[in-house]
């Protein structure tokens, strides 16, 4: 048996309550929200110990891997890989394939289950809480971590505690799992003392979680392991097969194994910890001013009391306010009574329905090369600023309806236009017309900075024909 930890990082959420922060494409896991570094990194941050971690296993979504891998390189991690989820199917799919993947090489390997976008503020107490989990499940049970409360939320799951397991100190049996209780239900939780709330942390061992899900949901296993045995390797990602992982029901791991099993056991741990799933919880981690304001970015707050505002762009101003969000970004703004935070997931849903597109992606879109950022747009044209990491090149390609102009600001561009090469330097230009071949690349040492002028017809992000990629999307 494999005395090594095998962390696997669940990162797969779009938190739609931290719009308009949080967004699809660049969800809250990959901001850094309580620290200068991601939720993502913190994670990884806690698992970094060599001697008695092996290299993290992501489960993530395919749109984000390029902000991922980014987000490892900068935290000097190597991950054991990344899997790529082809759509979302809950928690009990996703960490089927981690199951599958590392019993590859271990059928007993230990998998310590987290979310990206936790914070664990002790994180002794939670050091101490896997090592008493991975010895229970090393021996065979299924292990959740139950988080000590602090108060009678109605937005949590909670776990009632039963009998200590003899021989592992700290750790119980599962006498029940409940669902989110009402405020009388949870008071009576918190009375009886027997009561966590669940934070979707689990240890297992990887046959053992693979041979209770044939029990309780075969359909799931059968259809990540077809996904994985078609999986196909690019760079360090893992593409299951995307027919047969879509043939998954979508279940969690809370309703597909650990509600059913006979052998959950759970560690009760006070770590200072917060699933961050809402403004006014972010409001509680963060540093306040004399009056109780969680002020970040440039805001002016007068006779303003406990309020959490933020801007990401123009000057915030507050006059007399109390118990508000604020938050504002370069195309969307969001005002909130703390005690409604936790509802902007409706906002999301209206913008959704009328087919908008803020909940979707930010003004600054992030690519393995680097980012654009949309500064203006009309009939027939979009202007934008795009950033070209160096070293780095964006794929041949050709567009069939728009034209682009290419103005250097910074830096050094290489430019092939079909078959010619071109060497642009500061303030000078280019012209890609329609359905030529071209290529944008920085050879230099500082970044590249481009205004790119499109106009045509149609000037959707889908008007591309790729014929060579560094990064694997043809």
């Amino acid at each position: 048996m494999s005395a090594t930890i095998h962390p696997v990082i669940l990162s797969g959420g779009v938190g739609t309550r931290l719009w308009p922060l949080s967004r699809a494409q660049f969800p809250k896991q990959l901001l850094p929200l309580v620290t200068d570094r991601s939720m993502l990194q913190e994670t990884v941050s806690r698992i970094s110990d060599a001697a008695r971690f092996s290299a993290p296993l992501i489960v993530a979504n395919e749109d984000h891997r390029f902000i991922i891998a980014e987000q490892m390189r900068q935290s000097g991690i190597t991950p054991d890989s990344i899997i790529l989820e082809p759509e979302g199917r809950n928690t009990a799919p996703a960490v089927a394939l981690a199951a599958l993947y590392l019993a590859a090489r271990d059928p007993e390997a230990i998998l310590l289950v987290m979310p990206s976008d936790h914070v664990i503020e002790n994180t002794d107490s939670f050091s101490n809480a896997v090592s008493a989990g991975a010895a229970a499940a090393a021996a065979g049970k299924l292990v959740t971590f139950g988080i000590t409360p602090t108060a009678p939320e109605t937005g949590y799951g909670y776990i009632a505690a039963g009998p200590a397991l003899p021989g592992h100190q700290g750790v119980f049996a599962v006498s029940r799992f409940v669902e989110k209780p009402d405020l009388a239900t949870a008071e009576g939780y918190i009375a009886d003392g027997n009561y966590s709330w669940n934070a979707g942390i689990f240890m297992l061992r990887a046959d053992v979680y693979l041979a209770e899900l044939e029990r309780f949901n075969p359909a799931i296993l059968d259809a990540c392991r077809a996904a994985l045995a078609g999986a196909k390797t690019d760079l360090s990602f893992t593409r299951p097969d995307a027919a047969a992982f879509k043939a998954s029901p979508s279940d969690s791991i809370d309703y597909a194994v650990m509600e059913k099993t006979a052998d959950a056991a759970v560690v009760p741990v006070d770590m200072g910890w917060s699933d961050v799933g809402s403004w006014s919880a972010l409001c509680l981690l963060a540093d306040k001013d004399d009056r109780g304001n969680a002020i970040r970015g440039d805001v002016i707050a007068i006779d303003s009391d406990n309020n959490y505002i933020r801007s990401e762009g123009p000057v915030v101003a507050t006059v007399g306010l109390e118990d508000i969000v604020i938050v504002a970004m370069d195309d969307a703004v969001v005002v909130a009574h703390k005690n409604k935070s936790q509802n902007i997931k409706a906002v999301v849903e209206e913008l959704t329905r009328r087919k908008r597109t803020e909940h979707l992606s930010h003004t600054i879109v992030y690519r393995p090369w680097g980012s654009y950022q949309s500064a203006d747009s009309g009939d027939r044209y979009q202007v934008k600023r795009l950033v070209v990491n160096p070293g780095e090149k964006l794929s041949l390609q050709k567009h069939m309806h728009r034209a682009e102009h290419w103005v250097v600001v910074q830096g050094t561009a290489r430019v092939t236009r079909d078959d010619e090469i071109i060497m642009l330097h500061e303030n000078q230009s280019t012209y890609i017309p329609v359905g030529a071949t071209h290529r944008l690349e920085n050879p230099g040492k500082i970044p590249l900075y481009i205004i790119e002028v499109q106009s045509g017809g149609y000037l959707g992000e889908d008007d591309i024909v790729r014929f060579d990629d560094t990064y694997g999307r043809i």
